[in-house]
């Protein structure tokens, strides 16, 4: 591939990107406008003149995917030698070599969870600590780490902050804490993830020869999604740099959603003016969605817009309008979404190619009943990892034999041959259940193994390898079903159709954004929700939580002037339209039982004015209607219909079946 051909597949835009190879370099991309497309052809354009060697360039991004993914990338544009990694891989890697030389000894284990720790500190403190305090806490000290907030200033600067009461504790509590923690990590000689970061930075900082060297090492760096970076991040991507300016960032000031942790988009957005010589490139042609989800994305964002922010431009064809529903409850929320779920699928759309997007992880157990009830299949983002799956672990051990065996069959032959073995079929199962996860785990390693084998046609050694190296950042394939996940695990994924659900005030923006600041990520987080749509956007919420309680919620007020307004009308006109809706139905579907009914409704009218109640109290249309379809002739029968009670039957059974005999007998 020569230059004019792998430079051919960009747009303008992304071209310019691709062609400064030379930093200071900042890309401010929209969401579905080619960034990361951008960034790998630029690295491989590098590589391909010569302008870049592929080991002296470091690739930053934030999640073990996004790395895994853009190495994949560059290995397809024949750039595989580059590191493609996250802030803590690659400075684990840093730290892991040059320990032994700056340290000496063993380097100290990397303590995984805080939890042990926490509760130790408190317990020294007398502070008493629940799971979810426990959780609350940990945040804070990753937080206070990350904004390089020594102890000594943690209290001054988290009420500068607004950070009272974390965990129900005053400030001056939670700094004692932070202390105690520190020594009793100090004590067991662990260290934790922030601290591999630190360490580096302070090693750097002490000896100019091991700084010396890395820089040496790495000559030209890439910063993905640069505008979630943190102080502590960008403290150890200035020491990276040294006294050099080759460096290219690209980010999106519109999808800052990461604040609370410490992430500040004000390194994207005041870049110019620490790199005045930086060349600056705007990313706005949406390759992703259509132009009705765009107009609605850019709407959201334009009262919040960040200096630096960019307008989107869809490039698309024109698609559904995007479609608003509110309902009456939670229950009746998912069960229609279910319902349209279903009807998409009929209509062709992949099952992986639809997802429910929520607030918090609290919302989805009602979508889970409601997918479950209507027989389709789904994933919890961040639930049961794929690679831990036992049908997964055994195919991989299947296929590192068949390897070393020097099988002659294609790659894409063997992997079908070894998940055969293990259950899986060319049809799916036609229920959802734990065989049909089996089978769709084992069906992503089978389009895994197609997908790869058309584009790189590597051998059975070289899958593995890349199964391999998913599995260590946990880049999973994508499995068939429905992806519930929340807004902010969302980020950087994108669908064909999308519901995102529960957006009410409360829950959109969420009850504890208080401050102006916090107030306006949750409406970047709307956004971000809003960008990861193809062609299909649903948003709905529930005027309440269930069917018996007050509908007192409102639509989230992001939307404002874009939700269509329509009809208000109360919960009790609605009521009694359905009930007419409802007795259509029946007259149509039980027309020689309209007369019981109608009897049924008389002594209703009766019986109400005798107990001075209303007639519903006595029973509902729909007993009624269930009744009259029913016509049963014992006190055991009608106890079995649907919406009778023991109550309601000592009290009213008797006369019910007076009634059924008198109209029937009568017939």
């Amino acid at each position: 591939m020569d230059k004019e051909e792998l430079l051919s597949a960009l747009d303008p835009d992304q071209r310019q990107v691709a062609e400064s190879l030379r930093g200071p370099l900042v890309v401010r991309a929209g969401a579905g406008t080619g960034k990361t497309r951008a960034i790998t052809y630029r690295i491989a354009h590098g590589v391909l003149v010569g302008a870049y060697h592929p080991s002296n360039v470091l690739a930053v991004t934030f999640t073990s995917r996004a790395a895994g993914e853009m190495r994949s990338r560059l290995r397809d544009l024949g750039a595989g030698g580059v590191q493609a990694q996250t802030f803590h891989a690659a400075a684990l890697r840093q730290l892991s070599y040059f320990w032994p030389h700056a340290v000496g000894g063993p380097m100290p284990q990397i303590q995984e969870s805080k939890i042990g720790l926490i509760s130790q500190a408190a317990g020294q403190l007398g502070i008493g600590v629940d799971r979810a305090t426990v959780r609350d806490l940990a945040a804070e000290i990753e937080w206070s780490k990350v904004t390089l907030t020594g102890q000594d200033r943690y209290v001054e600067k988290a009420r500068e902050t607004g950070r009272e009461g974390v965990a129900g504790q005053t400030l001056e509590s939670v700094g004692r804490l932070i202390a105690v923690y520190e020594e009793a990590k100090s004590a067991r000689g662990v260290i934790d993830f922030e601290d591999i970061l630190l360490i580096l930075i302070g090693i750097m900082v002490e000896r100019d020869d091991i700084a010396r060297q890395i820089r040496h090492q790495y000559r030209h760096f890439v910063v993905d999604e640069y505008q979630d970076v943190s102080p502590l991040q960008q403290r150890l991507l200035d020491h990276w740099l040294g006294e050099r300016r080759d460096l290219c960032v690209v980010g999106d000031v519109s999808q800052t959603i990461y604040s609370f942790t410490g992430a500040s988009p004000g390194y994207l957005r005041d870049f110019r003016k620490r790199f005045k010589e930086a060349t600056e490139v705007e990313l706005v042609r949406d390759y992703r969605s259509t132009p009705q989800i765009v107009e609605a994305a850019n709407r959201v964002i334009a009262p919040g817009r960040l200096d630096g922010a960019v307008k989107l431009v869809a490039q698309r064809p024109s698609g559904p309008s995007v479609d608003y529903r509110d309902y009456d409850d939670d229950d009746l929320e998912a069960k229609d979404i279910a319902k349209r779920i279903l009807d998409l699928q009929q209509r062709g759309t992949l099952l992986s190619e639809i997802a429910i997007l929520v607030r918090t992880n609290s919302q989805s157990q009602a979508f889970e009943t409601a997918l479950s009830d209507a027989g389709i299949g789904y994933s919890i983002r961040g639930g049961e990892r794929y690679f831990s799956r036992k049908e997964i672990r055994e195919a991989m051990v299947m296929m590192r034999s068949y390897a070393r065996s020097g099988v002659e069959a294609t790659m894409p032959e063997t992997v079908r041959e070894i998940v055969r073995r293990l259950g899986w079929s060319t049809t799916a199962p036609k229920t959802a259940g734990a065989q049909k996860d089996k089978w769709d785990a084992l069906n992503a390693l089978v389009t895994l193994a197609d997908d790869i084998h058309e584009t790189r046609g590597s051998d059975l050694a070289g899958f593995v390898a890349e199964l391999e190296e998913r599995a260590s950042h946990q880049n999973a394939p994508t499995v068939e079903g429905v992806t519930i996940s929340t807004l902010h695990a969302a980020k950087g994924l994108e669908w064909d159709a999308v519901f995102l659900a529960g957006m009410s005030e409360g829950l959109m923006p969420i009850s504890l954004a208080e401050t102006p600041a916090a107030i306006d990520e949750e409406r970047r987080l709307l956004y971000v929700g809003i960008t990861r749509a193809r062609e299909i956007l649903t948003i709905t919420y529930a005027r309440a939580r269930a069917s018996t309680g007050r509908g007192n919620r409102k639509r989230t007020r992001f939307l404002d002037g874009i939700w269509p307004e329509t009809e208000k009308v109360s919960r009790a006109t609605k009521n009694r339209r359905r009930s007419k809706e409802a007795a259509l139905d029946f007259e149509l579907n039980h027309p020689d039982d309209v007369a019981l009914l109608q009897n049924l409704k008389a002594w209703r009218k009766i019986q109400a004015e005798e107990e001075r109640k209303p007639a519903y109290l006595i029973l509902v249309d729909a007993v009624l209607m269930n009744i009259a379809a029913a016509k049963p002739v014992t006190i055991h029968e009608l106890g079995k219909v649907k919406g009778i009670g023991m109550t309601k039957l000592d009290s009213y059974g008797s006369a019910i079946l007076q009634i059924i005999d008198s109209t029937t007998s009568g017939r």
